[in-house]
Formats: C-alpha cells, sequence, structure tokens
C-alpha cells in the first residue's frame, strides 16, 4: 500500500513510474505548448528586451501608469497582438490591421474585419507610451490603452465579440482562449495562473504596444548632439533645418487669417521630440466620415508623426482619420489653406486665426523644406525588429 502512494507521489512530481531507479527522472516541460507552437519565436528562457530598451533623455513623457513594461507581459502581449482566435472566425488579429511593415498602420483606408470595414483608418502604433494624449481612438472614446486594446475585439465589425448582432460575447472569448494550451502556459508564467481574465489580456495587450519605440531617426541622431531642438542640427542639411525651423516656429497673422511671417506653427499641436498630439487640440479640418454621409467633428486625437514615411518617402497607408490625404505634400497643402466648414463647430482655435481659416500662403521651397524635415523622424529598427513580429509560424 506505502508504495503505491510512493509511485502516486513521485508521477506527480514528474517521474516516471515504470521503475524506482532514480535514473527514470522525466522532467516535465511547463513550455510544451508554447514550444509547439512557436519554436524559438518565443523562448520563455530567453526573452526579448522589452522592458529595458534605450531611451534618449529628452524624452520624458511616459504614460505606462500602473502597468509597466516587463519582458514576460509584453511577449504575452505579442503572442495576442498576433493572434486569429481573438476573433469570432479566426480570420482577423490586432496585426490584420496594425502591420509591422506600415509602422503598425494599415495600407488601406479602411481595413477589413470579421463584418465588414472598419469606420475609421487605423492609427499608426509608434511612441504611444511616449504620448502627450493618454486617450485613445482618433474621438478619444479609450480612456487609456488598457481599455482600448480590448475595444476593437468587442466591436461586431471589426473582431466580432460584441454580445450583438448574433456575436457571441467576451466571455466566449475567454473560453475560447482557455482552452487553448499554449495559452494555459502563457498565462500561467506570466501570471502565477492559467486563469484568463479581459484585465490580464488587456495588461499584456498594452504592454506589447507601449513597447514599439522609434528612436533611431536622422532626427535622433541630431537631437543628441544638441541642447535643444532650436538649435541647428549638424547632421541635417540646410534644408532640413529650414524645414525644422518652420515646423516649431509659430506664424505670425493679419487680422483676416493670413500669414505675414513666422513658421508653420505644427509644432503648436504636434511638439518635439515626441511629435505626438496635444491633448487640447480640436478638430484639424477634416470632418468626413469614412464611407458614409455626414460630419464627424469628434476627432481631436492623432498619431505621432514619427514614421509617417518610410525612409525612402514611401508613405505608411493614407493619412487622417478618412485616409483622404495620401502623402505628406498633400497634408502640408491641407493645413496650408483651411476653409472652415459649416458644422464644424471644433475647428482647433489654432486653425482659425481671429476667427479665419489659416492662410499660410506655401511656396514650393517651405513645402519641400517641411517635408525632408519630416522624414528625418522615420528610423528603421521599427519594421525589422523581430521582438514586434509575428511569432506565429506561416
Amino acid at each position: 500500500m506505502m508504495k503505491r502512494i510512493w509511485v502516486a507521489m513521485i508521477v506527480v512530481l514528474g517521474y516516471s513510474c515504470g521503475s524506482d531507479d532514480s535514473s527514470d527522472y522525466v522532467p516535465v516541460n511547463p513550455y510544451a505548448n508554447i514550444s509547439a507552437t512557436f519554436g524559438s519565436a518565443v523562448n520563455p528562457d530567453n526573452l526579448y528586451n522589452y522592458a529595458n530598451q534605450t531611451i534618449p533623455n529628452y524624452i520624458t513623457k511616459d504614460n505606462s501608469g500602473g502597468n509597466p513594461i516587463t519582458d514576460k507581459g509584453a511577449t504575452l502581449g505579442r503572442v495576442l497582438f498576433y493572434d486569429k482566435n481573438l476573433s469570432s472566425n479566426n480570420t482577423i488579429s490586432c496585426s490584420s490591421c496594425h502591420q509591422q511593415a506600415n509602422a503598425f498602420s494599415d495600407t488601406q483606408v479602411a481595413s477589413t474585419g470579421v463584418n465588414g470595414t472598419t469606420g475609421r483608418h487605423s492609427m499608426r502604433l509608434i511612441n504611444t507610451r511616449f504620448a502627450n494624449e493618454t486617450r485613445f481612438f482618433w474621438n478619444e472614446r479609450a480612456v487609456n490603452l488598457e481599455t482600448q486594446t480590448t475595444m476593437p475585439i468587442k466591436d461586431h465589425g471589426e473582431m466580432g465579440f460584441s454580445g450583438t448582432n448574433g456575436d457571441a460575447d467576451f466571455s466566449a472569448l475567454l473560453t475560447k482562449l482557455s482552452a487553448i494550451g499554449y495559452y494555459k502556459e502563457l498565462f500561467q508564467w506570466v501570471y502565477g495562473s492559467e486563469e484568463i481574465t479581459e484585465a490580464k489580456i488587456q495588461l499584456a495587450l498594452a504592454q506589447f504596444v507601449r513597447s514599439i519605440q522609434s528612436f533611431d531617426s536622422k532626427y535622433d541622431m541630431g537631437r543628441a548632439q544638441v541642447a535643444n531642438d532650436a538649435q541647428p542640427f549638424p547632421n541635417f542639411t540646410n534644408q532640413e533645418n529650414q524645414g525644422k525651423n518652420l515646423f516649431l516656429a509659430p506664424p505670425v497673422f493679419d487680422g483676416t487669417g493670413n500669414r505675414t511671417s513666422g513658421g508653420l506653427g505644427c509644432a503648436g499641436c504636434h511638439a518635439a521630440p515626441e511629435f505626438d498630439i496635444n491633448p487640447n487640440s480640436g478638430n484639424n479640418g477634416i470632418i468626413g466620415v469614412l464611407n458614409g454621409t455626414g460630419i464627424d467633428v469628434g476627432n481631436t486625437r492623432a498619431p505621432s508623426l514619427r514614421d509617417l514615411v518610410k525612409l525612402d518617402g514611401t508613405p505608411n497607408g493614407p493619412m487622417m482619420h478618412t485616409g483622404v490625404i495620401a502623402n505628406l505634400q498633400a497634408a502640408i497643402g491641407h493645413y496650408g489653406t483651411i476653409n472652415i466648414a459649416p458644422g464644424n463647430t471644433n475647428l482647433d482655435v489654432k486653425l482659425r486665426p481671429n476667427g479665419f481659416g489659416q492662410q499660410l500662403h506655401l511656396t514650393a521651397p517651405e513645402v519641400n523644406a517641411v517635408i525632408a524635415f519630416l522624414r528625418t523622424l522615420s528610423g528603421t529598427n521599427v519594421y525589422t525588429d523581430p521582438k514586434w513580429s509575428n511569432p506565429f509560424p506561416n
């Protein structure tokens, strides 16, 4: 009787029960399902560095709050970000609309979801950790990044666990993920329990998204060599330094909104060095509705201007919430002539000096200089670093 009890105990502890010989010890692999699914792409014993990446000393903002990035948490977030199991029909993941090759945006104007297309263009996910604006989505409806991460999953059109229109609700997703072997191991590894909750998913996804950073641009190389942005960057061309000055300096207007001198005032909404949107910004003059009629004046957020384009100038998809702007020249041109549209009660005050839509009277050399400067904000690593890549086998 005692021997049977002992055999049972050693089986639980991970020993072979075929013999009493200690040489038959068989270690249990707590990551067997992780290894079988991801191979070397996800190795719990050899993690990518998410938590201690180099951040320039001139970057002072950090909206991580009570959810600091950890290597374990961001690793789980990476798996969740790329997993099509998070959609109701197993066809869409977060990465379907936020693609690494395009600075975590989409080249399509409207991204494809499980039930149609998205209502706004997919926003780039660059340097969200360092955003001055801590609310998310174009209309700021998510109070923080954690809340934002599961809202697309619970959207009928995007990922389909809405609990409406015949969809299963979010609890069905939790049940679905709880039956997947690699999630049992990952959640045990990260949280000390196999239990999967929405809060745990939000924490991990937010850590992964916040880990996506881009500080290897020509701008950053120049900024590291000077005391402040106003000084000429020694690695910039004359045109790039001119564009930087135009970007940073506010314009001087006459009584009817015509620029008479000064810069373009871009930094009034997109301050260096983060180039994020000012939380107090209003609507930027684009009030259309994507794939619809009417107007929408509530969109006041924007992604960082970093990595608007790739190094060769190729846009990382169209710009603005409607995707109506196709390139940097068109983006600058939009702000060059602001027409106050009927019904736009939320136009940013900086775009309507003295109550008139601003008229910057841009010259071709000014436009080209600002384009040259904006291109210096693009890096290279964000497009290729494996820690932000798809861990699932193709």
